[in-house]
């Protein structure tokens, strides 16, 4: 591979024209709603397992196999799909596939029969990956890109919810009503959720350009930074990297509830209450992207990594001890939350306009390969030797990814130093080698 700068192609020069400062907040809510919808639908069958397995007829095992349907659904079609739709109006295209979400999720709902209910869940998967990569690109539009990591940090937002609040908010609907009315409350959520697309959501001109400035008075609020031309290698190159590390990652995390069942023993609620903990910390992890994801987003990108290698390694230690468990679950929780919307923030600046659309695809195939493969190797290395022989192996695979991020960013000594500070972000010049 040629010599290419993750960085470097992010040195921005001043534009006669002013992109405006601000962020589009109403447009950011809305697409995170729309990542709240498609979270919640990805998880929901863990949420009402026990009750739709007994409804359809089929063992949990078979109906959990659903969620897995659903990962690889989106791995096969999302390319596919945005190329089909590369030349349509992104917001049109996520007000679309929310409404086809929408109908899949009433598909589910009213099924007959667990073959239907699993129609329903590849049609609703096929087109979850469409929308992230979509809203994913259509972020980047309408932002700009030194506010990216703001952004991302926004909408991604949507997601956490989904799984802290809607997950949870669906298992309550299943016990107290039907594990039906969670899926129709869902595509009733869709609904509602493309209209507002349409109706509130900017287009890439509303919101990218602002006033032109005075002849020669480009202050402070109107100076415009304009990106180096995208390149598509180094996203890709990325995109590896942090799929590796979510590699390791869900390899343990897939068995979290063995890793710290006796140190969660002592902790309030138990392995419910550490889980709560974790995710919470992750929760935490997102919102401080949206503080530093602006800044330097290669070095933290970097450092989470290093951390969720040495969150991994420090479980082998904690045994029955409580305090030292919640400590590792929050610094785990606390780094993992911030890996996906640092590496989505680099990876759509660095791509540029000209790469936005795939490397958009490249990240939901990336993250929901990372959890498939993940969780079964997790699974391989517990079947043979048990969930205290996973920490170590998969500590070491987020240690190769850490260190392959730290090659692809490492300094140039030819790179210019001239950066104007504030624009973009102000990661340190870098270049990835072959």
């Amino acid at each position: 591979m040629s010599k290419s700068s993750v960085t470097g192609m992010e040195v921005t020069r001043t534009a006669p024209t002013g992109i405006r400062t601000g962020l589009p907040w109403p447009s950011l809510v809305v697409l995170g709603g729309a990542t709240f919808v498609m979270v919640t639908g990805e998880m929901l069958p863990t949420a009402v397992l026990p009750q739709m397995s007994a409804d359809l007829g089929v063992t949990q095992a078979r109906t959990g196999l659903l969620v897995s349907l659903w990962a690889a659904t989106v791995v096969l079609t999302t390319f596919p799909l945005v190329r089909l739709t590369r030349r349509w109006d992104r917001r049109g295209v996520v007000a679309a596939a929310l409404v086809v979400f929408a109908a899949a999720s009433a598909i589910t709902a009213v099924a007959p029969t667990h073959e239907v209910a699993v129609a329903g869940r590849l049609l609703g998967a096929a087109v979850c990956g469409l929308l992230w990569a979509t809203v994913n690109a259509h972020t980047a539009d309408i932002v700009a890109s030194r506010h990216l990591g703001t952004a991302v940090s926004v909408v991604l937002g949507g997601a956490t919810l989904g799984t802290v609040v809607g997950v949870p908010l669906a298992s309550v609907i299943a016990r107290g009503w039907d594990w039906r009315v969670a899926f129709g409350a869902l595509a009733l959520l869709g609904v509602v959720a493309a209209v507002l697309v349409r109706m509130v959501v900017a287009t890439t001109a509303a919101s990218a350009v602002g006033p032109t400035s005075p002849a020669g008075a480009a202050g402070p609020e109107d100076a415009a930074a304009v990106p180096a031309p995208g390149q598509l290698r180094p996203v890709l190159l990325v995109a590896g990297l942090v799929g590796l590390a979510l590699v390791g990652h869900f390899a343990a995390f897939t068995f979290v509830t063995r890793l710290v069942a006796d140190a969660a023993a002592e902790l309030p609620g138990g392995v419910s209450g550490a889980l709560f903990a974790f995710g919470a910390a992750s929760a935490v992890g997102l919102v401080l992207v949206g503080r530093v994801g602006d800044w330097r987003t290669a070095e933290v990108l970097v450092a989470a990594t290093a951390l969720v290698a040495v969150s991994l390694l420090a479980l082998t230690v904690v045994g029955g001890r409580p305090v030292a468990g919640l400590l590792v679950l929050v610094v785990w929780g606390l780094t993992t939350g911030t890996i996906p919307p640092l590496a989505q923030t680099l990876m759509m600046r660095v791509a540029g306009s000209e790469h936005r659309s795939t490397a958009g695809s490249v990240i939901p195939v990336v993250f929901n390969g990372g959890i498939a493969v993940g969780a079964a190797l997790g699974s391989v290395v517990v079947d043979r030797a048990g969930a205290g022989a996973l920490p170590v192996p998969a500590a070491l695979v987020v240690v190769a990814a850490a260190v392959g991020l730290v090659l692809a960013t490492r300094p140039r000594a030819d790179e210019p130093a001239d950066v104007r500070p504030g624009a973009l972000e102000a990661v340190p010049p870098s270049c990835l080698r072959a």
